[in-house]
C-alpha cells in the first residue's frame, strides 16, 4: 500500500499560484491519497498570516475537492511540533504510512519527527509574501470584497493599544511640563503610542519626549501607574488604550512643542489645579494628572 502523501504548508495567499499548483501535482501525482496540513498561527488576523485556516481550506477545495485538509497549530518548541505532526498523521489514518513533502521556506528544518520527509524544488519565482504585499492595498468594488474585510476584522482578537504618557518635572516637583494640541486645544502630558521597534516602554516615554519636546535632557524615566484611557477614538470600539505613566526630572534644554504638539509651557502644580476645573486640560488625562497632583501636591486636591 503507497503512503500518504502529506503537504505542510501555510498557503497565506489570496489564490494558489502556479507554485503551490505545481507542488500539490507533483504530489498527487504519485500518491493515491494527499493530505495537506496547515499551519495555524496563534495570532489571529496578522500581515504574515492573514488567512484563517477555514478560508484557506475553501480555497484549496474549490480547485482540488478530492484533498483532505488538515489543521496543526503553530508551537514554540520544535520537538513537540513534530509531535504534534506525527499524532495528528496517526490518528487521523491509522495503520498508514506517510511522506512528507515540503518546498520553499520548508518545515523540514524544523521537523524531528519519525516520518519520512522530501524538500520538492521551487518550480516558480512566485510567492505568498509577495503576492499578499501586492494586493495588501488593492481594493475591490464587490460585495465579496467588503464582506471579507469586515470578516477579517471579526475575526480578530480585542487588542490593548499601549501608550506612554510622561509627567516632567523641574524646580523639585513644583512645576510640570504639558503640552498643547491643535485638534482640542487642551493641555496634556506629552506621550504617544508605543512602537513595535521600541525595547521598552522606558524607551517608547524617551522617544515620544524627544519627539513632542524636543532635545531636552532629563533623568530616568521612573514608573508612576498605568491607567485605561477614556480616548475619543476607541470609545466607540472593543479595542483600548492602556497608558503607562512615567516621571522624570528636567536636567537641560528648552523645551519646544513639536510633532502633534503646537505649544508648551511649565506650569506650577497649583495652576493645574485650576486648569483641571476650568476644563482647560484634556479629559483623557485627567485621571494621570489628578493622580500626579495628588501624589506631589502637599496639600488636599
Amino acid at each position: 500500500m503507497k503512503p500518504i502523501g502529506v503537504i505542510i504548508a501555510r498557503f497565506q495567499c489570496p489564490y494558489l499560484h502556479p507554485g503551490h499548483r505545481a507542488l500539490i501535482e507533483s504530489v498527487m501525482k504519485n500518491h493515491n491519497k494527499t493530505v495537506i496540513v496547515l499551519g495555524v498561527s496563534p495570532v489571529k488576523g496578522s500581515r504574515k498570516n492573514p488567512l484563517d485556516f477555514p478560508t484557506r481550506e475553501k480555497m484549496i477545495k474549490l480547485a482540488y475537492p478530492e484533498l483532505i485538509i488538515l489543521p496543526i497549530s503553530d508551537h514554540p518548541m520544535d520537538s513537540r511540533w513534530s509531535q504534534n505532526l506525527d499524532t495528528l498523521l496517526t490518528s487521523t489514518f491509522p495503520g498508514s504510512g506517510f511522506k512528507l513533502y515540503g518546498s520553499r521556506d520548508s518545515f523540514i528544518p524544523h521537523y524531528n519527527g519519525k516520518l519520512e520527509t522530501v524538500e520538492l524544488p521551487e518550480t516558480s519565482v512566485q510567492n505568498s509574501t509577495l503576492i499578499r504585499e501586492r494586493v495588501s492595498d488593492l481594493v475591490l468594488n464587490t460585495e465579496e470584497f467588503r464582506t471579507g474585510v469586515i470578516y477579517a476584522f471579526a475575526n480578530t482578537f480585542d487588542k490593548v493599544y499601549p501608550t506612554v504618557d510622561i509627567a516632567v518635572f523641574r524646580h523639585n516637583k513644583t512645576e510640570l511640563l504639558l503640552g498643547k494640541k491643535d485638534i482640542d486645544n487642551k493641555w496634556r502630558l506629552p506621550g504617544g503610542f508605543a512602537d513595535p521597534t521600541d525595547l521598552s516602554y522606558e524607551d517608547t516615554a524617551i522617544r515620544e519626549l524627544k519627539e513632542e519636546c524636543g532635545p531636552i535632557i532629563t533623568s530616568g524615566m521612573h514608573y508612576e501607574k498605568s491607567f485605561r484611557v477614556n480616548d475619543w477614538r476607541y470609545r466607540p470600539e472593543t479595542d483600548k488604550i492602556i497608558t503607562c505613566l512615567f516621571s522624570t526630572e528636567h536636567l537641560s534644554g528648552t523645551a519646544q512643542g513639536s510633532d502633534d504638539i503646537s505649544e508648551v509651557n511649565w506650569f506650577l502644580l497649583d495652576q493645574v489645579i485650576g486648569m483641571v476645573s476650568r476644563n482647560e486640560t484634556a479629559k483623557d488625562h485627567e485621571p494621570q494628572l489628578m493622580f500626579l497632583l495628588e501624589k506631589y501636591l502637599n496639600k488636599e486636591i
